[in-house]
Order: structure tokens, then sequence, then C-alpha cells
């Protein structure tokens, strides 16, 4: 076995881009398991003997065992935002998630990250809420010694959080808000959150689970008005209530790429903060970076 291999699913997604470049970083050797590895040819410079693409499917225990052989780590970034046909939250977030435990397990790796959220809960009445907390559940009975990492809300360059309110406060003079703007958000850059993988793979930490939220709590309202005054711009906000969200997302569902689904219209009802009982980056020695700081880079970026 090579004791630095480390094979992380959905390496080609947005924060799994950040988690690959850290492990490199830190001397790993990594698999993007993936199923289209050519992704990740064009997004990184792959050299064979330190970053490998391969093709995996969480859907498919072979490939998954295939990917897993001989590697010491493994990280699940894979996540679902949308549901289509048989692409569900439960099938991506509680089966696969288990899936990918299990083989892990059976391959012998020695540690296992599982990427979910703030605010799993298996008792939610949010679907997807309610799937990502058990598939936390799931994975824990799968690799009982599994670290669980819970993402506030992540930005960074080309996210889809800041980068699609920033392209909507330039466009739109009336901006059309979650309810009051009242829920509150912590957001996390997403290379924080990457670091914070990073550490937990390299140290000897297991079965604990790290809520990743940045320095600064904002009211949605608070947020938009930051993001606006950071980018020269003066929009009208107003409160559009939640049910008129939900009818508006279960029609922009239909469409190849809604601007809006139903689950984050549920996940903009409930405040997506750390619980102060819970370790998270601070833990970890990781300075966190607050959202003007990356959001002047994003400006001058874009």
């Amino acid at each position: 076995m090579n004791d630095r291999i480390v094979t992380v699913f959905g390496g080609t997604g947005f924060l799994g881009r950040y988690v690959v470049r850290q492990l490199c970083k830190r001397g790993f050797c990594v698999r993007i398991a993936s199923r289209h590895p050519d992704q990740a040819h064009r997004l990184f410079a792959l050299d064979e003997r330190k970053l490998r693409s391969v093709a995996a499917n969480i859907h498919n225990e072979r490939s998954l065992a295939d990917a897993l052989a001989g590697a010491l780590g493994a990280v699940n970034a894979v996540s679902l935002y949308a549901q289509r046909g048989q692409e569900t939250f439960h099938s991506v977030h509680v089966e696969a998630a288990e899936r990918v435990a299990a083989q892990a397990r059976r391959a012998g790796v020695e540690r296992f990250v599982h990427v979910s959220g703030i605010g799993s809960d298996a008792a939610s009445p949010s679907l997807y809420i309610r799937k990502r907390g058990e598939g936390e559940l799931a994975v824990r009975a799968a690799f009982a010694d599994a670290i669980l990492i819970r993402p506030a809300v992540m930005f960074g360059l080309d996210d889809a959080f800041l980068t699609t309110i920033l392209k909507l406060l330039g466009r739109l003079p009336i901006y059309p808000m979650f309810g009051h703007g009242l829920t509150r958000l912590q957001p996390a850059y997403v290379e924080d959150v990457a670091e914070a993988i990073a550490r937990v793979l390299q140290g000897e930490t297991h079965a604990i689970t790290y809520e990743c939220g940045g320095p600064c709590i904002y009211s949605y309202k608070g947020l938009l008005r930051l993001v606006a005054r950071e980018a020269g711009l003066k929009p009208m906000l107003i409160p559009i209530p939640f049910a008129a969200w939900r009818a508006l997302a279960w029609f922009a569902e239909m469409l190849p790429s809604p601007l809006v689904t139903v689950n984050q219209v549920e996940l903009m009802q409930v405040d997506n903060v750390t619980s102060l009982a819970m370790p998270g980056l601070g833990e970890l020695g990781i300075s966190t970076h607050c959202v003007e700081e990356i959001l002047r880079q994003m400006l001058r970026h874009h």
C-alpha cells in the first residue's frame, strides 16, 4: 500500500478541486475519481506520479473498489443540489455515501472524510436536509471512524453563491430577497474548508464532526448590502414570501439549469451558522477568511 494515496470522489467539483490542490501541496498522491475523468485533464496539470484521474461511478461498487485500492485515505465530496431522474437526494447523499464508505472500509482505507453540510438532520421536514442527515448516519454505520465535515455555504472564485449574487445585483435594479432577509449566514471560504479536510487526513483525528464556518455572521439582507456596496451598486431590496419562492423554484427545476431550486429555498429558511458546541476551523488551526477579503479578489478577477 502506498501510504500517501488519497482518493477524492467529486474531485472535479467546486470544493473537490480545492481539496485536490491542498492534498498535493502536502505531498499526497491524489486520485481524482469521477464519472468524467477527462474533466480532470482540463482542470489540472496531471502528473501520473502525484495526480491521476480515474473513472468511478458512486453507484457502482466495482468501480469504487478499483478507485480505492491501496489508498490510505478517501474523501467523499460528491453533492447534489437538484434532483434529476434517478439522481435523487436519497440515491446520492444516502445510498451512494454509504456505498463509498463501505467500500473504503473494505479496501483498508485508514482515514475517510465525508462532506455533509451545516444543519444536516435526519428528522428535518426538508427533504434535502433530512437526506444529508440520513447520509451522515449511514456513513458512520459503514465506516465507524469516518470524519464528518459540515461546511456552511461556501464562497470563492467561480462559486455558485457570491458569483450568482453579484451577477443578479448587477442586472436587477430591484432585487427580490428570500423572505425579509433575516436568515443568518456564516459563509466559509472554500479554500479554508479544503485545508480543513487536508489537515484531518494528515493527522490522527477519527470519528469527529467539524462544522466549518467563516469568521463573520451576516443576515441575508446584510450580506446583500455588503456585496452591493463592494461592487458599487445600489439595488432596491424587496422581500418576497418564501411560499412564492417555492412555487417559482418548482417551475424553475423543470429547466436544464434552474436559477433557483426548491432545496435552496428551504435552506434559506434556516440559519446556516456553526454550533458553539462543535469543533470547527479554529480547532484545526486555520485562520479563516472573511467575505469582504475574497469578494474584492473576485471583483478584480471578473
